[in-house]
């Protein structure tokens, strides 16, 4: 197996990341075996137990099985995995990125409506309260995260706590590359007042309203942000 052995410090991460990119890439493709442990960490330049715990987080991943007397396989994730798999591959992908925001856009949407009917009295106050915490954040990171929260809330709104999981899994699938989409963000006080219109929807009980604003919102900084994004990535 031609590969160039990898530095050892920090070296079950980086091997994990070497073989996590085989895998995506198509080198060892989907259903296909691992060479035998031996020879995968002799061509990896490494001892078998660092390729021991490199194999296991990537089977905690849900991109390898490992089966006694048989070896470990690669999953096909496209038809087997997850949406615990999202991070993972945004951060790797902007192409998947903008499908998490494709998603994201249609499940926002969704959310707000259901918000805009189902929110109590206290949620539709909350949602302006962090509204206010996006505008009086010190920095776009911070406007950023608080934005998050305003997410949260409005799935909490729906009395779905499936749409609460979802909404997590999708701000997990970018918020570690928050860093490049912080474009929206930058200026707080301009991002709550184009946040403003989603909450005020819901807090007023106006489905149709709260729908709107929230595929405008949604559309806006996805554009913001995807725009922002350096073209390496692109």
């Amino acid at each position: 197996m031609a590969v160039e052995p990898i530095n050892r410090q920090s070296v079950v991460d980086v091997l994990e990341h070497r073989l996590r990119e085989d895998i995506l890439d198509g080198t060892h493709g989907p259903g296909s075996l691992l060479p035998p442990e031996r020879e995968l960490a002799a061509g990896y330049g490494v001892t078998r137990t660092t390729l021991k715990h490199a194999l296991s987080r990537l089977e905690q991943a849900g991109l390898l099985s490992t089966r006694h007397g048989i070896g470990t396989r690669v999953r096909d994730f496209l038809r087997l995995g997850g949406a615990d798999l999202l991070p993972m591959l945004a951060t790797r992908d902007s192409g998947w990125l903008t499908e998490v925001f494709e998603v994201r856009r249609h499940i926002g949407a969704l959310i707000a409506r259901r918000a805009a009917t189902c929110r109590t009295d206290a949620q539709g106050r909350r949602l302006r309260d962090l509204v206010d915490e996006v505008g009086r954040a010190e920095d776009g990171d911070a406007a950023q995260l608080a934005e998050a929260e305003v997410h949260r809330e409005l799935a909490r709104a729906t009395g779905n706590r499936v749409y609460l999981l979802l909404t997590n899994t999708l701000l997990n699938a970018y918020l570690p590359v928050r860093g490049a989409l912080r474009a929206p963000f930058d200026d707080p006080a301009v991002a709550a007042a184009r946040l403003r219109p989603v909450a005020d929807a819901v807090h007023a009980g106006n489905p149709t309203e709260a729908a709107t604003a929230a595929e405008e919102y949604l559309r806006t900084t996805e554009h913001l942000m995807l725009a922002a994004l350096p073209a390496a990535r692109r």
